[in-house]
């Protein structure tokens, strides 16, 4: 008889989405704020492993896998994790953590920060420091113009604000 057909229960697999990569020799830098947040994403993986203690048995070992899996990979980036605290005296020079606006050639601006890998959310302005933008103005001025290669074109960015 096929299985299709059976009353056996199957557990559901678990999946861990990993986490964004780090290149090997790339440190892992983050802001402040970034710092906190891997510090209470542990705290609420502590949190969950004593609910799967008190919690049913159906499941649990899955459960216990996909847990280690989460918290190896996050201590791995908390003991890797290099704070890199906001310096007030390059105000102007796009530093990691930097708030910076750009103005393309079509005259439209746009404002991100620049943060770690982990803390990286496009959607929210915060882009990774990897980031071919952040790469391109990493260390550039107010003022100055530098070139942002997308698909197909190369842009002119001005830098019109950075802090």
């Amino acid at each position: 008889m096929s299985k299709a057909f059976t009353s056996e229960e199957s557990t559901p697999e678990i999946v861990v989405p990993p986490r964004p990569p780090l290149p090997a020799g790339v440190p892992n830098y983050v802001t402040p704020c970034g710092l906190a947040s891997l510090r209470a994403e542990r705290q609420k993986l502590e949190a969950a492993r004593a609910a799967l203690d008190t919690g049913p048995d159906e499941g649990r070992a899955a459960s216990y896998a996909a847990w280690a899996t989460r918290m190896l990979e996050l201590e791995a980036r908390l003991s890797s994790a290099e704070l890199i605290e906001p310096s007030p005296s390059t105000t102007g020079v796009v530093r990691f953590g930097s708030k910076v606006t750009v103005r393309d050639d079509a005259g439209r601006s746009k404002t991100f920060e620049i943060v770690g890998v982990d803390e990286a959310d496009p959607a929210l302005g915060k882009i990774a420091f990897l980031s071919p933008l952040a790469k391109a103005v990493l260390g550039a001025e107010v003022g100055d113009v530098v070139t942002f290669e997308t698909p197909g074109r190369v842009q002119e960015l001005e830098i019109t604000a950075s802090e």
